[in-house]
């Protein structure tokens, strides 16, 4: 019963991250946010199924509620595997580092420029696939960024540990 209340509280923080504190990009019609912040977040506090369920759940949710119905699958499926990759890489390939969760991170930011670039050639056009990589890779740059901040502010508290106990 913890474990699904702690995925449901995630997943509604990156709702709120995504839904509410978004920038809208006129040249896509889209916009960008601070969801992928919480979604790195998430994994680290919730470990990569659990992580990439609240991540995949909070940012499609906010897709469907802000009217991007096209886009809920894709975003469900792109996020979710940018947050299990973060979590695989943090919790077995790189665990023994201290910045093991920042090369996770990058990975799984990565496979999502990549995945929403390709769902954009698929179903859109080639050239807005390619236009929108800039905005999409500094989303996802910035949550990153801010991600390394609040995780450094909550290990060197140890709020990160006592955070994951609960």
């Amino acid at each position: 019963m913890k474990t699904l209340t702690k995925t449901a509280m995630m997943a509604a923080i990156v709702f709120v991250c995504t839904y509410v504190c978004k920038v809208p990009i006129a040249l896509t019609g889209g916009y960008t946010h601070l969801g992928d912040c919480a979604i790195f977040l998430g994994v680290l506090l919730l470990g990569k199924r659990q992580g990439a369920l609240a991540g995949a759940l909070g940012a499609a949710l906010a897709d469907l509620m802000g009217g991007f119905l096209f886009w809920v699958l894709p975003t469900f499926f792109i996020k979710g595997l940018m947050a299990y990759t973060m979590g695989f890489l943090a919790e077995t390939r790189l665990s023994v580092r201290r910045f093991g969760w920042l090369v996770g991170a990058i990975a799984g930011g990565l496979l999502q420029v990549i995945g929403y670039t390709l769902i954009k050639i698929i179903l859109i056009s080639p050239w807005a696939g390619i236009a929108t990589i800039p905005t999409v890779s500094l989303q996802t740059i910035s949550g990153i960024v801010i991600a390394a901040v609040l995780i450094t502010i909550l290990k060197s508290s140890h709020l990160l540990y006592r955070i994951k106990e609960l």
